[in-house]
């Protein structure tokens, strides 16, 4: 999916009335790209998705989706178009007594009929298309437990797998990594661009994690109070300018840069399992 953002401006919906998070951006991303969206807290990284998702209306500016404007549609189409965008919070809004398969496969429900949404909610459809999907995040033997019995990490990797069912162009992705461990990390990411470049899905994901953002995405987007910082390939993107992009924020660049160290386990005490 193509993306075309000319001098857009929004607000995030629980911000103080008068305050833009998102000031007079210009991006344009054609159809297949992959690229990360880095910035401090508060810089408008969410909000972008939001819009882009169609889910929060621009108060200034241009939007365009394949070029279409979305909230010139009819409520219907603007309903079809949604359908072809799928938006990855944070926290996956996963029901806590949901099977893990129905959570999956309920990345597939715009493409289904209403008879079909409900009934893949007592009845899962496609069992082997949902365990394929979660394999890819190493989750397969959570097929059938309850999501209120996931860690933080397996929940958000639970909504990332949905990604891979859903009939969407475009995938946003919002902070990926916040509960993951570094090898889970690793793993996610590169299941998404790789899954991301076979289907020829647009790819566009906040992160915090800079040097997950370099390693990973050819095109990285920095922001800072809601406007366009820059936009290069991530081997372009340097030490200098990185520090620029967070003045007044080093402790998240230097946490997030700050070389890896050993992990140290006390002899008497059994492994410390972290996220998984």
């Amino acid at each position: 999916m193509k993306i075309d953002l000319r001098e857009l401006s929004a607000r995030h919906p629980a911000a103080d009335a008068g305050t833009v998070a998102l000031q007079a951006l210009d991006l344009q991303v054609q159809a297949g790209e992959q690229l990360a969206v880095i910035g401090p807290s508060g810089a408008g990284k969410t909000t972008l998705l939001q819009v882009l998702a169609c889910a929060l209306p621009p108060r200034a500016g241009r939007l365009q989706l394949d070029g279409v404007d979305p909230w010139s549609l009819p409520r219907r189409e603007l309903q079809r178009l949604r359908g072809r965008l799928f938006l990855a919070p944070q926290v996956p809004p996963l029901p806590p007594r949901q099977r893990v398969v129905t959570s999956v496969l309920a990345g597939g429900l715009p493409s289904m009929g209403l008879l079909a949404s409900l009934r893949s909610m007592f009845y899962p459809h496609d069992i082997p298309a949902a365990f394929e999907a979660l394999e890819r995040f190493d989750l397969g033997d959570k097929l059938f437990e309850r999501v209120d019995r996931l860690s933080g990490g397996e929940r958000q990797r639970v909504g990332l797998a949905r990604a891979l069912l859903a009939p969407a162009r475009l995938w946003l992705v919002d902070e990926p990594l916040s509960a993951l461990d570094p090898t889970r990390a690793q793993q996610a990411l590169t299941t998404l661009l790789a899954q991301a470049r076979e289907r020829g899905v647009t790819l566009i994901a906040t992160l915090h994690q800079v040097d997950a953002a370099l390693a990973h995405f050819p095109r990285i987007v920095g922001l800072r109070d809601g406007r366009l910082a820059f936009d290069l390939p991530a081997a372009e993107v340097g030490r200098d300018r990185l520090a620029r992009l967070y003045a007044q924020h080093e402790h998240e660049l230097r946490a997030d840069l700050a070389p890896p160290q050993e992990p140290t386990v006390a002899p008497a005490r059994a492994p410390v399992m972290h996220c998984r």
